[in-house]
């Protein structure tokens, strides 16, 4: 079972201000593969994964009031969280890491899903708890594709089905969004 933390970094001004210190993550990058060089946390001792990939969804926005309308600048990120992410090594392959990185890529999908939404939006005076709503219904929605590709992937052990998803993956990130 892999673990996803999903941390929201909201930076407002205009309206009012609120920050949320994160730790330390790398950021989502096309070129860049994990490696298991990346995972440097400690795996728990009564430890049933192979693996575990920590990784998130994090937000910033500036809103302004213009004419009567809501202007939102905004900047939302995937990341990989090296320290809340672990391996057992003597159960860990090629295969099992490429299973991690999908996990790190579809986070990254929901990050593109967050930004057209926000793009799509026309915020009312109450752009607080609008945006804070998408942000959870884009958690929600992750969570539930997350736990389904584990599901239908047996968490790597099918290939057949570990195979389909990382094309399908490898397919949405190509011609969704990127910015």
């Amino acid at each position: 079972m892999d673990k996803i933390i999903f941390i929201g970094c909201i930076l407002f001004s205009g309206f009012l201000g609120y920050t949320q210190e994160i730790e330390e993550g790398v950021l989502w990058e096309k070129s860049k593969r994990l490696t298991w060089a990346d995972f440097k946390g400690k795996v728990p001792p009564a430890a049933e994964s192979a693996a575990i990939t920590a990784s998130g969804i994090s937000y910033s926005y500036s809103a302004n009031l213009l004419h009567h309308e809501v202007h939102l600048d905004f900047e939302v990120n995937a990341y990989f969280y090296p320290n809340e992410s672990w391996y057992r090594p003597e159960l860990c392959n090629d295969n099992i890491l490429a299973h991690e990185q999908l996990h790190f890529d579809i986070t990254e999908l929901f990050a593109r899903k967050m930004r057209e939404k926000l793009r799509r939006t026309s915020f009312s005076d109450d752009v607080k708890s609008e945006v804070r709503k998408i942000y959870k219904d884009i958690l929600v929605e992750l969570q539930k594709y997350q736990e389904q590709y584990d599901w239908e992937t047996n968490f790597s052990r099918n290939r057949e089905k570990q195979i389909e998803w990382n094309y399908k993956i490898a397919e949405s990130l190509t011609n969704r969004i990127r910015g």
